[in-house]
């Protein structure tokens, strides 16, 4: 069985729902909720990767492990890089980035990633997506999308429609073609802990500057990143009120 360590990085900053990470969910905060899940999915660590004081206290009152980091990360990336030194992981050791407004995550999907990146040892990520079925999504830039090479590894992630299907939209562009099956990216990530100290050291992509896509400044690097396919998307993550809503309502029913 593929050990791996899940880190679980975790901002007060919010602007459509204030104070995220501790909103409750049937008796505790979602960050322990999905502190609990991360465990769950056969993690041997579960660490939540803080700047916040108050998200400590939470992380602490419930026994959750906790690391404490600066503010001034400019990525999620960055967060993990600077936990995974100071909890003096090796270098080989495989960690799992768990988003912490996912509370509802299936914990198969966080193995899954893991043991994916552990079958490739000539990558040092690896993330997941799966299939789109319909035109709006495929045409929506808040979508991104994923290419894979024959190998199963990422070639690019975009929030343009890709690949573009020239031809079949000279004649129609309300539907996919028959044949074309695009990949939506999902954003759960397993990486190998030399690739995280190394990544705060390089520059900036310019195509990562223009998507905003993170991951796109490891594939610029010459990092290799398996993507597994998934059966269809998971369940939604908390942004809004609303969101929150529909999670306690899950809970409530006890089907998490």
């Amino acid at each position: 069985m593929t050990v791996f360590y899940a880190i679980i990085p975790s901002r007060m900053k919010s602007t459509r729902l204030p104070e995220k990470p501790l909103k409750d969910i049937a008796g505790r905060p979602m960050v322990v909720r999905v502190a609990e899940r991360a465990k769950a999915s056969g993690a041997a660590d579960v660490v939540v990767a803080t700047d916040h004081e108050d998200i400590v206290k939470a992380c602490k009152t419930h026994g959750v492990k906790v690391v404490l980091t600066s503010p001034n990360h400019p990525t999620g990336t960055d967060r993990l890089a600077e936990t995974v030194t100071k909890l003096g992981l090796a270098d080989d050791a495989i960690v799992v980035n768990v988003q912490g407004d996912e509370p509802l995550i299936p914990t198969n999907v966080v193995r899954e990633v893991a043991e994916l990146l552990a079958a490739h040892p000539e990558c040092e990520m690896a993330t997941a997506g799966h299939p789109i079925d319909n035109i709006e999504e495929f045409l929506n830039p808040n979508v991104v999308k994923v290419v894979r090479d024959a190998q199963g590894n990422a070639i690019t992630f975009s929030r343009a429609p890709i690949p573009w299907p020239r031809d079949a939209f000279r004649e129609d562009k309300t539907q996919l073609p028959e044949g074309l099956v695009p990949l939506r990216h999902i954003g759960l990530y397993a990486y190998r802990v030399k690739f995280l100290k190394r990544y705060p050291r390089w520059e900036q992509a310019p195509i990562e500057k223009w998507e905003s896509l993170e991951q796109l400044r490891a594939l610029y690097y010459g990092v290799k990143i398996a993507v597994a396919i998934l059966p269809g998307a998971l369940p939604a993550g908390v942004d809004t009120q609303e969101d929150l809503d529909r999670v306690r309502e899950v809970f409530a029913r006890g089907e998490a």
